[in-house]
């Protein structure tokens, strides 16, 4: 039996789940509301504050399937009450971000300017000109869009110059030695 999909979902003060027919599920919070169609083969019950996933049978489809969905229950119900961030650093001479009305403006190296808007779902801070906090409630559009950020400059390995998470560790490679 899957440890993750067994393990029951407490629901928190302030927040209201509904599941429909053909599993489809909504949560209300007091960040927002997200909503999503969740695969037939697996059961999704709410009683008591507490919201159980189940599935039919061990085949192999429905075991896989167990431990996602109940993934997924599970950070919609942490998104809408506590959000979820991302927060990425920028190094290089020159590279540096900052936030005009709702976009992104971002100096990269390039002839011009990297500019990227922040949708609905999406909130930008930019603390400073070397980092980025990406916010949302919906962690899959979260690390989505930071993951877009840093690919209009990904870190290289020489000097380590671009767009890196904060988490990141960024493997050096020497450079070229003098030839002789």
């Amino acid at each position: 039996m899957s440890r993750i999909g067994r393990a029951p979902i407490t629901i928190p003060a302030g927040v209201e789940i509904n599941v429909t027919e053909g599993n489809h599920i909504t949560v209300k919070g007091p960040k927002g509301t997200l909503e999503r169609d969740l695969v037939p083969q697996i059961k999704v019950s709410v009683d008591n504050g507490i919201v159980h996933v189940t599935r039919p049978n061990d085949s192999k489809e429905c075991r896989s399937l167990h431990g996602l969905t109940r993934t997924l229950v599970d950070n919609m119900v942490i998104g809408v009450t506590r959000g979820f961030e991302k927060k990425l650093e920028i190094n290089g001479v020159g590279y540096r971000a900052a936030k005009e009305g709702k976009n992104l403006v971002m100096n990269l190296g390039y002839s011009h300017q990297v500019i990227m808007p922040e949708t609905e779902d999406i909130q930008i801070d930019v603390p400073d000109a070397n980092h980025i906090v990406v916010k949302g409630i919906d962690k899959q559009k979260v690390g989505q869009f930071a993951a877009e950020v840093r690919g209009k400059r990904p870190p290289e390995p020489y000097k380590g110059k671009g767009i890196k998470y904060d988490y990141e560790v960024i493997r050096r490679k020497e450079g070229k030695t003098g030839a002789k």
